[in-house]
């Protein structure tokens, strides 16, 4: 799967300079492609091409756009398939995981831009005169490797329904499914310059599409450290940028709640994507009284994984990305036991059945307090930490205590409670009893989670100006 040159100007061409870099599979970590790095000058090409572009892209009709994202949803349910099976390859997500989540709901966010395009009010009479929302200009969409082709739909989508073009760099840990998406992009028959994807890392391609000054507006996903950085490098042109950033999500279980299974539906949220998810509730707050049967519930949730080959229907839990996350999370799970937390299932090193990849053991520790590292810090592994209240004021307490917002969860038999817990969580986004994703709604962080939101008509918004015309 070599895919060594970029998508600018609708066309493939070869880079400024030549860069190889290997994709491993982290299943077995073989080679299963390569992709070029890119440079600056990269990005300059790219950046010209799509402001060529936004001089006529911005004025097509509702139309006209409506039919470039149709081709694209055409293009993408044909080779759903391919794509899924890139993103079990360049990632380690079980195919079955890859086909019904991954892709499926990438396939969503162009649907959803669809939908909400096709009856938004670009301009409406208010006052003594019209608001206008325009296109911003050309985007740097930056996005991580987690759910890689996710987080480039729900960016590129809106971004394309709006009027914008984009310059899309997505991460070079797993770039192999973007890569196939800009095949169908090409393949819709986009104007040349709307879309453009350059690989590369983040300090060399991602600094340079933070900092151009011909970018309007930059999007990233990722960590809350390396938003910092693009923030910064964007500052300097007073661009727009929207971040969702990283997690440490709460998940209450009120004490009318049924503990086992809600005890047990917060493990396999936990350990969603191999817990390489930005709002995984990885913290499971209980009732002190419940501690000994939330812990046997947790046990049992653990026994019904199973880790193994990502292509085998079998598996539900695949490998980490890399060895470099795999040794990060190990680290952390060795702070949880030199802390004092008490290790209900997993730890430390590999399954004894798996003698290649980067597999871990699904860990819960309990006894888990608010100061150790684990309460603390975004661990993007497969590690739940149980923690005990007393009250709820206690509980909302211990779900607020973090820098991060991006979401929290409540269970409970009563709406009533459930809602008003709900409400005192800062976070952007709170499931009640395991809600159901939900393409339409908002998605984004409080505090250090980021600003903005992803998603629906508020995710179009992100991508509009909004102007006000006086008089007549």
């Amino acid at each position: 799967m070599d895919t060594l040159k970029f998508y600018i100007d609708g066309a493939w061409v070869e880079p400024a300079a030549q860069s190889v870099l290997d994709v491993e599979n982290p299943a077995t970590e073989e080679v299963v492609g390569r992709i070029s790095l890119g440079s600056s000058p990269d990005v300059d090409r790219a950046v010209a091409a799509a402001r060529r572009a936004f001089a006529t892209f911005s004025l097509a009709s509702v139309e006209e756009r409506l039919g470039c994202l149709r081709r694209i949803i055409e293009g993408f349910r044909a080779r759903l398939p391919d794509l899924a099976r890139a993103m079990t390859l360049e990632m380690g997500a079980p195919i079955t995981f890859a086909t019904e989540r991954q892709a499926t709901v990438a396939l969503f966010h162009f649907e959803e831009a669809a939908r909400v395009l096709a009856g938004y009010r670009f301009e409406e009479r208010m006052g003594q005169g019209v608001v206008r929302r325009e296109p911003i200009g050309v985007c740097g969409l930056i996005t991580p490797w987690n759910w890689p082709l996710n987080q480039v739909a729900s960016k590129v989508a809106p971004a394309l329904a709006a009027g914008c073009t984009v310059v899309l760099k997505p991460s070079e840990i797993a770039p192999l499914s973007a890569m196939l998406l800009a095949e169908i992009i090409h393949e819709a028959s986009l104007p040349p310059g709307v879309f453009n994807l350059v690989n590369g890392d983040g300090p060399t391609v991602g600094e340079a599409i933070a900092a151009h000054p011909g970018i309007d507006m930059v999007s990233f996903t990722g960590s809350t450290a390396a938003g910092v950085r693009v923030a910064k490098l964007a500052a300097d042109t007073i661009k727009r940028v929207a971040q969702e950033l990283g997690g440490k999500s709460a998940n209450i279980i009120l004490d009318d709640a049924d503990l086992r299974p809600a005890v047990i539906q917060g493990v396999q949220a936990c350990y969603t994507n191999a817990g390489q998810n930005c709002q995984s509730p990885t913290r499971l707050l209980i009732p002190r009284a419940g501690r000994d049967a939330a812990i046997e519930a947790a046990r049992e949730a653990v026994a019904a994984i199973r880790l193994g080959d990502p292509l085998d229907l079998a598996t539900t839990m695949g490998p980490l990305v890399s060895r470099a996350q795999f040794e990060k999370v190990q680290d952390l799970i060795r702070s949880g036991i030199d802390d004092g937390a008490t290790l209900v299932a997993g730890g430390l090193g590999q399954p004894v059945t798996l003698n290649r990849g980067y597999y871990v053991l699904p860990t819960v520790f309990a006894d888990v307090h608010p100061r150790m590292r684990i309460a603390r810090e975004e661990i993007f592994g497969p590690v739940l930490s149980i923690m005990s209240y007393e009250t709820e004021e206690e509980a909302v307490d211990l779900a607020n205590d973090t820098p991060f917002g991006l979401a929290g969860f409540v269970q409970s038999r009563s709406a009533e409670r459930a809602r008003a817990i709900a409400n005192r969580l800062r976070a952007g986004r709170v499931y009640i009893n395991g809600a159901a994703f939900d393409r339409s709604l908002p998605f984004g962080g409080y505090k250090q989670s980021g600003n903005g939101r992803e998603f629906g008509v508020f995710g179009l918004e992100e991508y509009l100006e909004v102007k006000a015309i006086l008089g007549s």
